[in-house]
């Protein structure tokens, strides 16, 4: 299947600010792309992009004074399948773990892992390890957690979530993450686009975020929000948590005027 996904949104700043966003699909996906993706800004101001530390694709560029709109739009490739299951997987012990997994069994700004170990070895010790004990994670923060965006603070934490039980995508995916790392199973934090393809379509859009878990010597999907197989996951970005892969990171005051998020299936050749 084809799909189609992008964003516009107009920040407006008090003085010539720097921005860095992560809005372009990750790279890996590059070979899936249909229709590359067109961006613009208005008014038009130069940028650049950059890979960061966890291979996601930054664009640099400085907001001038008053408003700034940043549009992107891009047609992709889908095997249309649901999220892939694989109950069989097994956790990897430590001492076995690759290098590069280690610094997702670590705590972090927002997955405080010494404030939720004991709660977690309480919750999910006694469980089986492996995929099924991952997925019981998933199970108790979709019960545990309200999902309201009215109640959305980007400085609610991992440990703030489970005290206060609401919040939005972003909180799901760190309080499973902290969880998990308690467990000494590595996970991360993915945000990307996520249509509503194959269930109600719920308005407006928005990014999502899920988290990847590392069992068997391979990373899976989970989605603690949704709590069910997807079709059409497109990542944008991975890091230890939401701190490392904001959508646009302003060093400077700014002020979000709009925003606006498309993703949804398309058919024939990719538009234009």
């Amino acid at each position: 299947m084809l799909i189609r996904y992008g964003y516009e949104m107009t920040l407006t700043c008090p003085r010539p600010t720097a921005l860095v966003c992560l809005l372009s699909v990750h790279e890996e996906r590059g070979p899936d792309i249909r229709a590359p993706e067109t961006f613009f800004t208005t008014p038009d101001v130069p940028s650049s992009t950059y890979r960061d530390l966890f291979g996601n694709r930054c664009r640099r560029l400085v907001a001038p004074v008053g408003d700034l709109m940043i549009w992107g739009d891009a047609t992709i490739e889908d095997d249309g399948q649901l999220d892939p299951v694989h109950p069989e997987a097994r956790e990897v012990p430590v001492p076995e773990l690759p290098d590069e997994c280690l610094v997702y069994l670590l705590g972090s700004r927002y997955c405080e892992t010494d404030l939720l170990s004991q709660t977690a070895w309480d919750l999910f010790g006694t469980l089986s390890p492996g995929w099924g004990r991952v997925q019981a994670i998933c199970d108790f923060v979709n019960g545990h957690i309200r999902f309201d965006y009215q109640q959305a603070r980007s400085t609610r934490s991992a440990f703030d979530a489970y005290r206060e039980r609401v919040g939005v995508c972003r909180d799901f995916a760190h309080l499973a993450v902290a969880f998990c790392r308690c467990l000494n199973i590595p996970a991360r934090y993915v945000n990307g686009h996520l249509g509503d393809i194959g269930v109600p379509v719920v308005d407006p859009m928005d990014f999502s975020a899920w988290i990847e878990v590392y069992l068997d010597g391979a990373w899976h999907t989970f989605d603690p929000r949704n709590n069910v197989r997807r079709i059409g996951r497109i990542v944008v970005a991975r890091g230890r948590d939401a701190a490392d892969i904001p959508l646009v990171n302003s060093f400077g005051p700014h002020v979000l005027k709009s925003f606006r998020v498309w993703t949804y299936e398309v058919d024939g050749a990719p538009q234009t």
